[in-house]
Protein backbone atom coordinates (compact mmCIF):
# COMPACT_ATOMS: atom_id res chain seq x y z
CA UNK A 1 0.00 0.00 0.00
CA UNK A 2 1.34 3.48 -1.15
CA UNK A 3 2.24 6.17 1.79
CA UNK A 4 0.01 9.05 1.83
CA UNK A 5 1.75 12.10 0.47
CA UNK A 6 3.40 14.57 2.99
CA UNK A 7 1.94 17.30 3.79
CA UNK A 8 2.98 20.77 2.03
CA UNK A 9 2.37 24.38 2.40
CA UNK A 10 -0.50 25.42 0.39
CA UNK A 11 1.49 27.91 -1.42
CA UNK A 12 3.83 26.01 -2.80
CA UNK A 13 1.23 23.90 -4.00
CA UNK A 14 -1.18 26.38 -5.55
CA UNK A 15 2.12 27.75 -7.50
CA UNK A 16 3.65 24.48 -8.49
CA UNK A 17 -0.09 23.70 -9.38
CA UNK A 18 -0.27 26.48 -11.46
CA UNK A 19 3.43 26.38 -13.29
CA UNK A 20 2.34 22.16 -13.91
CA UNK A 21 -1.27 23.16 -15.71
CA UNK A 22 0.43 25.95 -18.02
CA UNK A 23 2.56 22.90 -18.93
CA UNK A 24 0.12 20.68 -19.46
CA UNK A 25 -1.78 22.29 -22.20
CA UNK A 26 0.48 21.73 -24.95
CA UNK A 27 0.76 17.94 -23.39
CA UNK A 28 -2.78 17.46 -23.67
CA UNK A 29 -3.09 19.65 -26.78
CA UNK A 30 -0.23 17.07 -28.57
CA UNK A 31 -2.16 14.10 -27.31
CA UNK A 32 -5.13 15.41 -28.83
CA UNK A 33 -3.24 16.06 -32.34
CA UNK A 34 -2.17 12.21 -32.32
CA UNK A 35 -4.79 11.04 -31.65
CA UNK A 36 -7.67 12.86 -32.98
CA UNK A 37 -8.53 10.48 -35.77
CA UNK A 38 -8.54 7.86 -33.33
CA UNK A 39 -10.92 9.34 -30.87
CA UNK A 40 -13.62 9.86 -33.63
CA UNK A 41 -15.53 6.35 -32.97
CA UNK A 42 -15.72 2.91 -32.29
CA UNK A 43 -13.38 1.56 -28.92
CA UNK A 44 -10.56 3.46 -28.95
CA UNK A 45 -11.96 6.46 -26.97
CA UNK A 46 -12.27 3.59 -24.22
CA UNK A 47 -9.08 2.05 -24.61
CA UNK A 48 -7.36 5.29 -24.62
CA UNK A 49 -8.96 6.82 -21.66
CA UNK A 50 -8.74 4.02 -19.62
CA UNK A 51 -5.03 3.93 -20.35
CA UNK A 52 -4.57 7.26 -19.49
CA UNK A 53 -6.64 7.13 -16.16
CA UNK A 54 -4.70 4.03 -14.75
CA UNK A 55 -1.49 5.82 -16.01
CA UNK A 56 -2.46 8.77 -13.56
CA UNK A 57 -3.47 7.10 -11.06
CA UNK A 58 -0.20 4.78 -10.85
CA UNK A 59 1.71 8.22 -11.00
CA UNK A 60 -0.36 9.62 -8.01
CA UNK A 61 0.29 6.93 -5.65
CA UNK A 62 3.53 6.89 -6.15
CA UNK A 63 5.04 7.21 -2.64
CA UNK A 64 7.88 10.12 -3.37
CA UNK A 65 6.08 11.86 -6.46
CA UNK A 66 7.82 15.54 -6.79
CA UNK A 67 5.30 17.99 -6.03
CA UNK A 68 5.50 19.19 -10.23
CA UNK A 69 5.04 15.97 -11.12
CA UNK A 70 1.86 15.41 -9.00
CA UNK A 71 0.16 18.00 -10.32
CA UNK A 72 1.07 17.20 -14.07
CA UNK A 73 -0.95 13.89 -13.40
CA UNK A 74 -3.86 15.82 -12.69
CA UNK A 75 -4.36 17.25 -16.21
CA UNK A 76 -3.55 13.13 -17.51
CA UNK A 77 -6.22 12.32 -15.04
CA UNK A 78 -9.12 14.79 -16.52
CA UNK A 79 -8.02 14.08 -19.91
CA UNK A 80 -8.19 10.22 -19.63
CA UNK A 81 -12.11 10.76 -18.18
CA UNK A 82 -12.79 13.01 -21.01
CA UNK A 83 -12.01 10.13 -23.46
CA UNK A 84 -13.36 7.83 -21.56
CA UNK A 85 -16.76 9.60 -21.20
CA UNK A 86 -16.21 10.34 -24.88
CA UNK A 87 -16.07 6.81 -25.78
CA UNK A 88 -19.39 6.18 -23.36
CA UNK A 89 -21.48 8.66 -25.32
CA UNK A 90 -20.56 7.32 -28.78
CA UNK A 91 -21.30 3.76 -27.57
CA UNK A 92 -24.51 4.24 -25.38
CA UNK A 93 -26.11 7.32 -27.61
CA UNK A 94 -29.51 8.42 -26.05
CA UNK A 95 -28.40 6.86 -22.54
CA UNK A 96 -27.21 10.13 -20.95
CA UNK A 97 -28.11 9.23 -17.62
CA UNK A 98 -26.66 5.29 -18.08
CA UNK A 99 -23.17 7.39 -18.95
CA UNK A 100 -23.29 9.53 -16.36
CA UNK A 101 -23.96 6.82 -13.85
CA UNK A 102 -21.08 4.62 -15.73
CA UNK A 103 -18.60 7.95 -14.82
CA UNK A 104 -19.98 8.33 -11.37
CA UNK A 105 -18.55 4.57 -10.84
CA UNK A 106 -15.62 5.54 -12.24
CA UNK A 107 -14.85 8.90 -10.11
CA UNK A 108 -15.60 6.15 -7.35
CA UNK A 109 -13.10 3.52 -8.46
CA UNK A 110 -10.18 6.62 -8.59
CA UNK A 111 -11.01 8.04 -5.88
CA UNK A 112 -10.38 4.87 -4.26
CA UNK A 113 -7.19 4.38 -6.11
CA UNK A 114 -5.68 7.51 -4.99
CA UNK A 115 -4.19 8.33 -1.37
CA UNK A 116 -4.55 12.54 -1.63
CA UNK A 117 -7.27 14.28 0.42
CA UNK A 118 -7.13 17.16 -2.10
CA UNK A 119 -7.93 15.00 -5.08
CA UNK A 120 -10.17 12.66 -3.40
CA UNK A 121 -12.52 16.43 -2.51
CA UNK A 122 -12.44 17.31 -6.46
CA UNK A 123 -13.08 13.74 -7.49
CA UNK A 124 -16.22 14.01 -5.10
CA UNK A 125 -17.59 17.27 -6.14
CA UNK A 126 -17.28 15.66 -9.84
CA UNK A 127 -19.11 12.87 -8.64
CA UNK A 128 -21.69 15.33 -7.57
CA UNK A 129 -22.70 16.58 -10.95
CA UNK A 130 -22.49 13.16 -12.23
CA UNK A 131 -24.79 11.98 -9.81
CA UNK A 132 -27.57 15.04 -10.99
CA UNK A 133 -26.74 14.22 -14.40
CA UNK A 134 -27.59 10.07 -13.58
CA UNK A 135 -30.90 11.60 -11.78
CA UNK A 136 -32.11 14.44 -14.09
CA UNK A 137 -30.00 13.59 -17.54
CA UNK A 138 -31.43 16.91 -19.56
CA UNK A 139 -29.78 18.82 -17.96
CA UNK A 140 -28.01 20.09 -14.52
CA UNK A 141 -27.63 23.30 -15.33
CA UNK A 142 -31.11 24.74 -16.09
CA UNK A 143 -32.27 27.15 -13.50
CA UNK A 144 -35.57 26.20 -11.78
CA UNK A 145 -35.20 22.09 -12.46
CA UNK A 146 -33.73 19.24 -9.99
CA UNK A 147 -34.97 20.45 -6.84
CA UNK A 148 -35.44 16.85 -5.57
CA UNK A 149 -32.64 15.81 -7.27
CA UNK A 150 -30.04 18.11 -5.00
CA UNK A 151 -31.66 17.17 -1.95
CA UNK A 152 -31.20 12.86 -3.08
CA UNK A 153 -27.76 14.07 -3.59
CA UNK A 154 -27.51 15.62 0.36
CA UNK A 155 -29.37 12.15 1.27
CA UNK A 156 -26.48 10.75 -0.29
CA UNK A 157 -24.03 12.62 1.45
CA UNK A 158 -25.54 12.08 4.50
CA UNK A 159 -25.20 8.32 4.06
CA UNK A 160 -21.66 8.84 3.92
CA UNK A 161 -21.41 10.33 6.75
CA UNK A 162 -22.91 7.80 9.02
CA UNK A 163 -21.19 5.20 7.50
CA UNK A 164 -17.45 6.96 7.98
CA UNK A 165 -16.92 5.91 11.13
CA UNK A 166 -18.55 2.46 10.74
CA UNK A 167 -16.64 1.58 8.25
CA UNK A 168 -12.40 0.34 8.52
CA UNK A 169 -9.94 3.31 8.74
CA UNK A 170 -8.84 3.33 5.03
CA UNK A 171 -12.21 3.58 3.55
CA UNK A 172 -13.43 5.85 6.40
CA UNK A 173 -10.66 8.62 5.16
CA UNK A 174 -12.18 7.82 1.76
CA UNK A 175 -15.90 8.88 2.75
CA UNK A 176 -14.72 12.00 4.11
CA UNK A 177 -13.37 13.30 1.88
CA UNK A 178 -15.26 11.98 -0.95
CA UNK A 179 -18.31 13.54 1.25
CA UNK A 180 -16.61 16.66 1.47
CA UNK A 181 -16.18 17.22 -2.05
CA UNK A 182 -19.78 15.99 -2.70
CA UNK A 183 -21.14 18.70 -0.07
CA UNK A 184 -19.26 21.21 -1.71
CA UNK A 185 -21.54 20.71 -4.91
CA UNK A 186 -24.62 20.35 -3.52
CA UNK A 187 -24.41 23.59 -1.63
CA UNK A 188 -23.57 25.49 -5.08
CA UNK A 189 -26.54 23.71 -6.65
CA UNK A 190 -29.03 24.95 -4.07
CA UNK A 191 -27.12 28.63 -4.11
CA UNK A 192 -27.21 28.31 -7.40
CA UNK A 193 -31.33 27.07 -7.81
CA UNK A 194 -31.99 29.84 -5.22
CA UNK A 195 -29.98 32.58 -6.84
CA UNK A 196 -31.56 32.59 -10.38
CA UNK A 197 -35.41 32.12 -8.25
CA UNK A 198 -35.63 28.49 -9.31
CA UNK A 199 -38.04 27.72 -6.38
CA UNK A 200 -40.78 26.15 -8.23
CA UNK A 201 -42.96 28.62 -8.68
CA UNK A 202 -45.21 30.09 -6.34
CA UNK A 203 -46.17 29.20 -2.59
CA UNK A 204 -49.50 27.84 -3.64
CA UNK A 205 -47.59 26.08 -6.32
CA UNK A 206 -44.81 24.39 -4.21
CA UNK A 207 -46.61 23.76 -1.25
CA UNK A 208 -44.81 20.12 -0.96
CA UNK A 209 -40.84 21.97 -1.22
CA UNK A 210 -41.94 24.72 1.36
CA UNK A 211 -42.89 21.81 3.70
CA UNK A 212 -39.90 19.53 2.99
CA UNK A 213 -38.05 22.59 3.63
CA UNK A 214 -39.19 23.30 7.06
CA UNK A 215 -39.18 19.84 7.98
CA UNK A 216 -35.55 19.67 7.32
CA UNK A 217 -34.70 22.80 9.65
CA UNK A 218 -36.65 21.02 11.81
CA UNK A 219 -34.63 17.84 12.06
CA UNK A 220 -31.81 20.44 11.44
CA UNK A 221 -33.03 22.25 15.30
CA UNK A 222 -33.68 18.39 16.82
CA UNK A 223 -30.49 17.37 15.98
CA UNK A 224 -28.35 20.19 17.41
CA UNK A 225 -30.56 20.17 20.36
CA UNK A 226 -29.53 16.17 20.71
CA UNK A 227 -25.69 16.47 19.20
CA UNK A 228 -25.59 19.56 21.97
CA UNK A 229 -27.28 19.34 25.17
CA UNK A 230 -26.87 22.65 26.60
CA UNK A 231 -29.06 23.77 23.33
CA UNK A 232 -31.97 22.65 24.85
CA UNK A 233 -33.28 25.82 26.10
CA UNK A 234 -36.22 27.60 25.63
CA UNK A 235 -34.49 30.76 24.15
CA UNK A 236 -32.36 28.31 21.70
CA UNK A 237 -35.89 26.30 20.50
CA UNK A 238 -37.42 29.63 19.64
CA UNK A 239 -34.45 30.34 17.77
CA UNK A 240 -35.04 26.81 16.22
CA UNK A 241 -38.97 27.37 15.81
CA UNK A 242 -37.95 31.18 14.20
CA UNK A 243 -35.54 28.96 11.81
CA UNK A 244 -38.11 26.45 10.98
CA UNK A 245 -40.47 29.60 9.56
CA UNK A 246 -37.93 31.24 8.10
CA UNK A 247 -37.19 28.19 5.84
CA UNK A 248 -40.95 27.13 4.77
CA UNK A 249 -40.90 30.62 1.92
CA UNK A 250 -37.19 29.74 1.28
CA UNK A 251 -37.78 26.51 -0.24
CA UNK A 252 -33.93 25.93 -0.32
CA UNK A 253 -33.08 26.93 3.28
CA UNK A 254 -34.01 23.90 4.84
CA UNK A 255 -31.39 21.73 3.45
CA UNK A 256 -28.58 24.00 4.11
CA UNK A 257 -29.60 24.61 7.78
CA UNK A 258 -29.75 20.63 8.15
CA UNK A 259 -26.08 20.76 6.31
CA UNK A 260 -25.03 23.08 8.78
CA UNK A 261 -26.10 21.51 11.95
CA UNK A 262 -24.72 17.97 10.85
CA UNK A 263 -21.11 19.68 10.00
CA UNK A 264 -21.20 22.24 13.39
CA UNK A 265 -22.03 19.49 15.64
CA UNK A 266 -19.63 17.26 14.27
CA UNK A 267 -16.65 19.74 14.24
CA UNK A 268 -16.54 20.25 10.67
CA UNK A 269 -16.43 23.69 10.98
CA UNK A 270 -15.22 24.77 7.30
CA UNK A 271 -17.70 22.56 5.66
CA UNK A 272 -20.05 23.87 8.33
CA UNK A 273 -19.03 27.80 7.25
CA UNK A 274 -19.47 26.78 3.64
CA UNK A 275 -23.02 25.84 4.10
CA UNK A 276 -23.65 28.95 5.84
CA UNK A 277 -22.38 31.39 2.90
CA UNK A 278 -24.98 28.78 0.86
CA UNK A 279 -27.71 29.66 3.38
CA UNK A 280 -26.80 33.85 3.41
CA UNK A 281 -26.91 33.62 -0.36
CA UNK A 282 -30.44 31.95 -0.18
CA UNK A 283 -31.44 34.39 2.40
CA UNK A 284 -30.10 37.01 0.29
CA UNK A 285 -32.05 36.58 -2.70
CA UNK A 286 -35.40 35.90 -1.30
CA UNK A 287 -35.55 39.22 -0.92
CA UNK A 288 -35.92 39.51 -5.17
CA UNK A 289 -38.24 36.45 -5.11
CA UNK A 290 -41.41 36.98 -7.11
CA UNK A 291 -43.44 34.87 -4.96
CA UNK A 292 -44.51 37.60 -1.67
CA UNK A 293 -44.46 40.90 -1.71
CA UNK A 294 -41.63 43.14 -1.08
CA UNK A 295 -43.72 44.44 2.31
CA UNK A 296 -44.47 41.01 2.96
CA UNK A 297 -40.93 39.33 2.74
CA UNK A 298 -39.63 42.46 4.94
CA UNK A 299 -42.04 41.96 7.67
CA UNK A 300 -41.23 38.37 7.60
CA UNK A 301 -37.80 38.56 7.64
CA UNK A 302 -37.22 41.91 9.82
CA UNK A 303 -39.67 39.98 12.50
CA UNK A 304 -37.32 36.59 12.18
CA UNK A 305 -34.00 38.81 12.81
CA UNK A 306 -35.30 40.92 15.37
CA UNK A 307 -36.20 37.40 17.27
CA UNK A 308 -33.05 35.71 16.67
CA UNK A 309 -30.83 39.05 17.39
CA UNK A 310 -32.44 39.60 20.71
CA UNK A 311 -32.35 35.55 21.78
CA UNK A 312 -28.41 36.16 20.49
CA UNK A 313 -27.82 39.28 22.92
CA UNK A 314 -29.69 37.29 25.58
CA UNK A 315 -27.84 34.08 25.29
CA UNK A 316 -24.50 36.18 25.07
CA UNK A 317 -24.76 37.85 28.78
CA UNK A 318 -25.97 34.59 30.48
CA UNK A 319 -22.69 32.56 28.51
CA UNK A 320 -25.21 29.88 27.23
CA UNK A 321 -23.70 29.52 23.37
CA UNK A 322 -19.91 28.73 24.46
CA UNK A 323 -20.96 26.52 26.75
CA UNK A 324 -23.52 24.39 24.60
CA UNK A 325 -21.04 24.50 21.81
CA UNK A 326 -18.42 22.98 23.93
CA UNK A 327 -15.90 25.23 22.29
CA UNK A 328 -14.90 28.21 20.44
CA UNK A 329 -14.74 26.73 16.95
CA UNK A 330 -18.46 28.36 16.08
CA UNK A 331 -17.30 32.13 16.87
CA UNK A 332 -15.63 32.65 14.14
CA UNK A 333 -17.97 30.80 12.04
CA UNK A 334 -20.68 32.57 13.35
CA UNK A 335 -19.29 36.12 12.81
CA UNK A 336 -18.10 34.89 9.23
CA UNK A 337 -21.58 34.26 8.34
CA UNK A 338 -23.31 37.28 9.73
CA UNK A 339 -20.84 39.70 7.84
CA UNK A 340 -21.72 37.15 4.79
CA UNK A 341 -25.70 37.91 4.94
CA UNK A 342 -24.80 41.55 5.48
CA UNK A 343 -22.41 41.13 2.19
CA UNK A 344 -24.77 39.36 0.28
CA UNK A 345 -28.13 41.01 1.02
CA UNK A 346 -26.45 44.71 0.90
CA UNK A 347 -24.62 43.61 -2.60
CA UNK A 348 -27.61 42.86 -3.70
CA UNK A 349 -29.51 45.70 -3.16
CA UNK A 350 -26.51 47.84 -4.04
CA UNK A 351 -26.19 45.93 -7.55
CA UNK A 352 -30.10 46.69 -8.47
CA UNK A 353 -29.73 50.10 -7.15
CA UNK A 354 -26.65 50.73 -9.50
CA UNK A 355 -28.98 49.45 -12.31
CA UNK A 356 -31.69 51.66 -11.75
CA UNK A 357 -29.37 54.89 -11.01
CA UNK A 358 -27.38 54.03 -14.37
CA UNK A 359 -29.58 51.92 -17.10
CA UNK A 360 -31.28 53.64 -19.80
CA UNK A 361 -35.38 54.02 -20.08
CA UNK A 362 -36.98 51.22 -21.98
CA UNK A 363 -40.77 50.87 -21.95
CA UNK A 364 -41.24 47.26 -23.67
CA UNK A 365 -45.85 46.57 -24.62
CA UNK A 366 -47.06 43.87 -22.66
CA UNK A 367 -50.09 41.84 -21.97
CA UNK A 368 -51.04 41.73 -18.45
CA UNK A 369 -53.37 38.71 -17.18
CA UNK A 370 -54.62 39.29 -13.21
CA UNK A 371 -55.44 36.14 -11.93
CA UNK A 372 -55.83 36.08 -7.98
CA UNK A 373 -54.07 33.98 -5.23
CA UNK A 374 -55.36 34.59 -1.84
CA UNK A 375 -51.82 33.87 -0.61
CA UNK A 376 -49.45 36.62 -2.70
CA UNK A 377 -52.26 39.23 -2.37
CA UNK A 378 -53.06 41.36 -5.28
CA UNK A 379 -50.59 40.66 -8.74
CA UNK A 380 -50.61 40.80 -12.41
CA UNK A 381 -49.37 37.81 -14.74
CA UNK A 382 -47.23 39.92 -17.25
CA UNK A 383 -46.23 38.58 -20.73
CA UNK A 384 -43.84 40.98 -22.66
CA UNK A 385 -43.62 41.23 -26.14
CA UNK A 386 -40.16 38.52 -27.78
CA UNK A 387 -39.00 37.95 -30.81
CA UNK A 388 -40.66 34.34 -32.40
CA UNK A 389 -38.22 31.54 -31.38
CA UNK A 390 -37.43 32.63 -28.14
CA UNK A 391 -39.05 29.88 -26.43
CA UNK A 392 -37.37 27.23 -28.71
CA UNK A 393 -33.55 27.98 -27.81
CA UNK A 394 -32.17 25.83 -24.99
CA UNK A 395 -32.42 27.07 -21.19
CA UNK A 396 -29.11 24.92 -20.18
CA UNK A 397 -27.01 26.76 -22.45
CA UNK A 398 -26.34 30.66 -20.67
CA UNK A 399 -28.55 33.40 -20.37
CA UNK A 400 -29.34 34.62 -24.48
CA UNK A 401 -30.22 38.66 -25.31
CA UNK A 402 -32.93 40.11 -27.44
CA UNK A 403 -32.26 42.66 -30.24
CA UNK A 404 -35.04 45.63 -29.82
CA UNK A 405 -35.10 48.79 -32.02
CA UNK A 406 -36.10 52.25 -30.31
CA UNK A 407 -38.60 54.65 -31.13
CA UNK A 408 -38.20 58.19 -30.27
CA UNK A 409 -40.57 57.62 -27.50
CA UNK A 410 -38.29 54.70 -26.18
CA UNK A 411 -40.58 52.18 -27.22
CA UNK A 412 -38.96 48.83 -27.67
CA UNK A 413 -39.83 46.48 -30.38
CA UNK A 414 -38.68 43.39 -30.97
CA UNK A 415 -36.29 42.05 -33.69
CA UNK A 416 -34.66 38.77 -32.98
CA UNK A 417 -32.63 36.88 -30.80
CA UNK A 418 -29.07 38.31 -30.67
CA UNK A 419 -26.27 35.45 -31.80
CA UNK A 420 -23.00 35.28 -29.02
CA UNK A 421 -20.50 38.30 -29.30
CA UNK A 422 -23.13 40.85 -31.14
CA UNK A 423 -23.29 44.31 -30.26
CA UNK A 424 -26.23 46.89 -30.54
CA UNK A 425 -26.62 48.59 -33.73
CA UNK A 426 -27.55 52.63 -33.78
CA UNK A 427 -31.18 52.67 -32.59
CA UNK A 428 -31.28 49.26 -30.72
CA UNK A 429 -30.76 47.62 -27.76
CA UNK A 430 -29.87 44.06 -26.27
CA UNK A 431 -31.82 42.91 -23.20
CA UNK A 432 -30.81 40.00 -21.29
CA UNK A 433 -34.29 36.91 -21.17
CA UNK A 434 -34.51 35.10 -17.31
CA UNK A 435 -35.63 31.26 -17.09
CA UNK A 436 -38.64 30.53 -15.45
CA UNK A 437 -40.19 27.35 -15.06
CA UNK A 438 -38.78 26.05 -18.20
CA UNK A 439 -39.41 28.97 -20.68
CA UNK A 440 -37.76 32.11 -21.58
CA UNK A 441 -39.42 35.86 -20.21
CA UNK A 442 -37.64 39.25 -19.86
CA UNK A 443 -36.72 39.70 -15.99
CA UNK A 444 -39.92 38.95 -14.73
CA UNK A 445 -43.52 37.84 -15.28
CA UNK A 446 -45.51 39.11 -12.67
CA UNK A 447 -46.13 42.73 -10.57
CA UNK A 448 -47.89 42.98 -7.36
CA UNK A 449 -49.67 45.79 -5.94
CA UNK A 450 -51.82 46.57 -2.67
CA UNK A 451 -55.43 45.33 -2.22
CA UNK A 452 -58.15 47.78 -4.22
CA UNK A 453 -55.44 48.93 -7.18
CA UNK A 454 -56.86 45.80 -9.36
CA UNK A 455 -58.51 48.67 -11.71
CA UNK A 456 -55.44 51.35 -12.06
CA UNK A 457 -52.97 48.83 -13.07
CA UNK A 458 -55.17 47.41 -15.18
CA UNK A 459 -54.67 50.45 -17.49
CA UNK A 460 -50.69 49.07 -17.89
CA UNK A 461 -49.60 49.03 -21.71
CA UNK A 462 -46.36 48.56 -21.03
CA UNK A 463 -43.73 47.89 -18.58
CA UNK A 464 -40.61 50.22 -17.85
CA UNK A 465 -37.09 49.38 -17.65
CA UNK A 466 -34.18 50.38 -16.78
CA UNK A 467 -31.70 48.53 -19.14
CA UNK A 468 -27.62 48.81 -19.28
CA UNK A 469 -25.44 48.47 -22.37
CA UNK A 470 -24.78 44.80 -21.71
CA UNK A 471 -28.34 43.71 -21.66
CA UNK A 472 -29.21 43.47 -17.87
CA UNK A 473 -32.67 45.01 -16.96
CA UNK A 474 -34.62 45.76 -14.48
CA UNK A 475 -38.30 46.24 -14.37
CA UNK A 476 -39.12 49.49 -12.05
CA UNK A 477 -43.05 50.16 -13.21
CA UNK A 478 -45.65 50.29 -15.46
CA UNK A 479 -46.95 53.18 -17.87
CA UNK A 480 -50.03 53.30 -19.80
CA UNK A 481 -50.87 53.94 -23.52
CA UNK A 482 -49.65 57.35 -23.17
CA UNK A 483 -46.11 56.54 -21.11
CA UNK A 484 -47.85 57.88 -17.77
CA UNK A 485 -46.24 56.12 -14.57
CA UNK A 486 -48.85 53.80 -12.45
CA UNK A 487 -48.03 54.71 -9.53
CA UNK A 488 -49.14 53.07 -6.54
CA UNK A 489 -51.82 54.84 -4.52
CA UNK A 490 -50.89 56.70 -1.71
CA UNK A 491 -52.92 55.81 1.83
CA UNK A 492 -54.05 58.99 3.63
Amino acid sequence: MSKAAPARPWPVVLLTALGAWLAAVPLVAMIVMLLGSALQGGIAPLVIGAGLLVGAVLLLRAAALPLFVEQLAVPLLLTGGACLAWGLVNQLQHQEALVSALMLVVSVIVAAAVTRSWLRLLLGAGAAGLGLLTLQPEGWLRLGSGFIEVHLLLAAWAAMLLAAPRVPAGIGALLEDFACGWLMSCLLLLAVQAGGRAALGGLNEHSAAAWLSAGLALAAAAWAAWSWPGLRRWPLLLAGAVLVALAWPMSHLGALLLAIAVTACSGRWRQATAAALAAAWVVGHFYFELDWPLAQKALWLAAGGAVLLGLAALLARAGVVAAAAGGGGYRWAAGLCALAVLAVANGLIWQKEALIRDGAPVYVALVPVDPRSLMQGDYMRLAFALPPGVQELPVDTGRPRIVLALDERRIARPLRVATPGQGAAAGELLMELAPKDGRWILVTDAWFFREGEAQRFGLARYGEFRVLPDGRALLVGLADEALHPLAPLIAP
